[in-house]
């Protein structure tokens, strides 16, 4: 029994009491319109797939990237509160996202989490687990097979899948707490109250600028790879089209000449018609700019360093590595954390109270430079204590040695820099760099003497 459960069940045993149930005032408003029917996905998910993964190379290469970046990266298994917690070696819920499936490994997993994230805005994820027990195995849903069934409280009741038009699974909803057998991860969208928004609807414009670049210089590059004149057939001056021949005219244009794949075919005038030059050729266009600018854009999208692309032009970071630590701090890491956050709410505390999954970020070769740069500023701190220092990096306190259990095991000692002293150590401060005892001044400052003058050498 979840702890809702039993929380609402001593409150149904209590005499006199009752369960209150409070829901946000504006929720039966968001459900008015839409209660107990599907809520169907704002954009055909399909499209934005194929016109983005599956055709645009540089959408391909960043939602790529960044997903098999976030499956790249293990979990951490921790018990108890936040300032005292143990990390767990061994547990069924780390087994679990090891192999989430027979057919997933956790990197091919955590990958099509992030990848619908990214095309959609929406990801699904169902668990699987026999009755009252711990689930055995979890599942990536296609966004484009789900729907959110809104509840009357603003609350969805339900989710569903379909695959066209057969049967439908429905996974219901508790009003109290929000919890299903499906877990809905959604980003921010402005004007939807049920689905997340992606990063391909704000590049869509980009998208479909540099696909049809594309497919222009493809279909130039048929058809002879140059700009073509015209045929003009009895120029006699003063002749005009009618209008038979005009809409004639025009229809040959648009079927003929008008698009990309007709991009450089000749065209066949008559009646008197000339071909004046009234566009702009590729290079008066400056085509390859213009479609650098588009994958910058597309780039800029996903939050990708365009200089990670190939894209040349407006690189802001001095090299490669700059650029891949840039796309961990301001890409990765906050999307690890967003799909982390939903896990921890919704899968780890079926594994029991106080679990708390993390990614191990010390695993990641990107972030190496970071953590030199956290040890240099540690190591060279004075104002922290040894176990300040080693909790800064991730270590535990100090455990206290005997000198016999040193000597027994002298992988058990710490060293530490000659100079270093403690603080408020009075040997360690009656001690002079140059060697003079400061408690016996008479004792002289142990400098070597100068030959002939009888004066100090420093002097």
């Amino acid at each position: 029994m979840s702890l809702v459960s039993r929380i609402a069940q001593a409150f149904r045993e209590r005499p006199g009491t009752a369960l209150q149930e409070r829901f946000s005032k504006a929720g039966p408003l968001i459900s008015l319109m839409f209660a107990g029917r599907p809520v169907w996905t704002p954009r055909n998910y399909k499209e934005l797939s194929e016109e983005s993964y599956e055709k645009n190379v540089v959408a391909f290469r960043a939602i790529k990237e960044i997903s098999d970046c976030v499956g790249s990266v293990p979990f951490n298994l921790f018990s108890g509160p936040l300032g005292n917690r143990k990390e767990i070696v061994t547990h069924p819920l780390l087994d679990l996202l090891s192999r989430p499936n027979p057919q997933q490994s956790r990197n091919q997993f955590l990958a099509s989490v992030a990848g619908h994230l990214l095309i959609s805005g929406n990801s699904w994820i169902e668990k699987v687990a026999p009755r009252s027990r711990v689930p055995r195995e979890l599942w990536t849903k296609r966004p484009d097979r789900m729907k959110v069934i809104p509840g009357e409280k603003g609350v969805p009741a339900a989710y569903e899948f379909s695959i066209g038009q057969g049967e439908v699974v429905t996974w219901p909803v508790n009003q109290m707490n929000g919890r299903s057998d499906i877990i809905h991860i959604k980003t921010f969208h402005p004007t939807n109250d049920w689905y997340g928004m992606s990063a391909i609807e704000a590049a869509a414009f980009s998208v479909d600028q540099h696909n049809e670049s594309g497919k222009w210089n493809m279909w130039r590059l048929q058809n002879d790879g140059r700009p073509s004149g015209a045929f003009v057939i009895d120029p006699k001056a003063g002749i005009g089209l009618g209008d038979e021949e005009y809409q004639r005219l025009k229809a040959q244009i648009d079927d003929m000449v008008s698009g990309p794949q007709n991009a450089g075919r000749p065209l066949l005038l008559e009646g008197g018609a000339d071909w004046k030059e009234m566009g702009l050729n590729a290079v008066d266009m400056d085509w390859m700019q213009g479609r650098f600018a588009a994958a910058r854009d597309v780039a800029m999208a996903f939050g990708m360093p365009p200089q990670m692309l190939g894209i040349p032009g407006d690189n802001t970071h001095r090299n490669m590595e700059e650029a891949r630590l840039w796309l961990w701090e301001q890409t990765i890491i906050p999307l690890l954390d967003f799909i982390l956050s939903d896990l921890n709410w919704w899968l780890a505390p079926l594994f029991g109270e106080d679990l708390t999954l993390a990614f191990d970020l010390d695993e990641v070769p990107a972030l190496v430079s970071r953590r030199h740069v956290l040890w240099d500023k540690v190591t060279n701190s004075d104002f922290l204590t040894v176990d300040e220092k080693r909790e800064a990096v991730g270590y535990e306190k100090l455990a206290k040695f005997t000198d016999k259990d040193i000597e027994e095991n002298p992988g058990l000692a710490v060293l530490v820099k000659k100079n270093t002293r403690l603080l408020g150590d009075k040997e360690a401060e009656n001690d002079d760099p140059d060697g003079k005892d400061l408690n016996n001044p008479q004792l002289g400052t142990g400098k070597p003497k100068s030959k002939g003058n009888g004066k100090d050498a420093t002097t």
